[in-house]
């Protein structure tokens, strides 16, 4: 297969200012380079995932590495035959990661960071805690034998947590880890922050784990937010670990309910997927709005009109009036 395209993951924390106007900035070089994808950028720095021809994802690296505010970032580069976006977004948040942590700068003070073998050769200490800290639905479909695993929709509910842990694991070493390594940085350093002494994460996560050190022991797939949905990690002693939501059986198979107005994101085997057309209960398949199943579970989002240049063309009819 002709793998003539790159998906890159990578964020950067690192001070933007004027965020908002680099955010217009950022968004035309994108376009330039014929980019898809999701990027955040905040005051705080950098947090994106886009795919497009390798060459073009090269030059989108070493224009962001030329910037000495992005000269650090570390991309994760996956090699694909096609894009894995059809839209290209590039927002402003107040941060790069919704967690609520807006005080806490991991250019200051965050966790050791581990390389994938340093990590690999700690993980299964006797003194050690491996913690995920992704939602549910993520480690629901993989995560590093024996880790602890935290009940979160989403990262803002993780401070939260931190007393729990702190009750069982306060005087162990901790060793964090995600998909590919943004919330770590934050994570460890609150965790310092709240009085943690031996805290370590996993430098470019799940993904450059699986890309350097082969992926041994981690269990299941590696939820990623882009087409591909989940991703193989584990090439030494790979396993399937979560269960198809219908029958139980072993089933890595992320889909969406064929029910919109619920479109759960679970685990469902094919048969099952056949069986329910693609729906997650019998209510969801009678249900009036239900879409058509096509065998894959996964339903792309309509275009609606989508224009990657909206907005800018205001701007300039605006400036112009100025």
């Amino acid at each position: 297969m002709n793998k003539s395209y790159s998906i890159l993951l990578y964020y950067c924390y690192a001070q933007i200012e004027n965020a908002e106007a680099y955010r217009d900035e950022h968004h035309l070089l994108c376009l330039e380079l014929n980019l898809l994808g999701r990027i955040i950028v905040s005051d705080e720095g950098l947090n994106g995932t886009v795919s497009g021809l390798k060459e073009d994802c090269n030059e989108y690296m070493r224009r962001l590495h030329a910037d000495p505010r992005f000269a650090k970032t570390d991309f994760k580069v996956d090699p694909s035959d096609a894009h894995a976006f059809t839209k290209l977004h590039v927002r402003y948040k107040p941060e790069i990661v919704h967690s609520g942590l807006r005080h806490i700068d991991p250019n200051l003070r965050t966790g050791v960071h581990l390389s994938p073998q340093e990590f690999k050769e700690l993980k299964d200490k006797e003194d050690v805690v491996v913690l995920d800290v992704r939602s549910d639905y993520e480690h629901s479909v993989g995560r590093f034998k024996n880790a602890v695993t935290l009940d979160i929709e989403n990262f803002r509910e993780f401070p939260d947590k931190v007393d729990e842990l702190k009750e069982k694991y306060k005087d162990k070493k901790i060793l964090t880890y995600c998909t590919g390594g943004i919330k770590c940085e934050k994570a460890s350093a609150f965790l310092l922050d709240q009085g943690f002494e031996n805290v370590y994460q996993l430098h470019g996560g799940i993904i450059k784990y699986g890309m350097e050190a082969g992926g041994e022991d981690f269990e299941g797939k590696c939820y990623v937010f882009d087409n591909r949905v989940a991703v193989d990690v584990n090439k030494v002693n790979p396993t399937i670990v979560s269960t198809c939501h219908v029958c139980s059986t072993k089933s890595d198979r992320m889909v969406n309910c064929a029910n919109p107005v619920c479109n759960l994101h679970v685990p469902i085997c094919e048969e099952c997927g056949v069986k329910m057309d693609g729906a997650c209960s019998d209510e969801c398949k009678e249900h009036p709005e239900k879409r058509p199943y096509d065998g894959t579970g996964y339903y792309q989002k309509e275009l609606n009109g989508y224009n990657p240049l909206k907005g800018f063309n205001r701007k300039k009819k605006s400036n112009v009036n100025v």
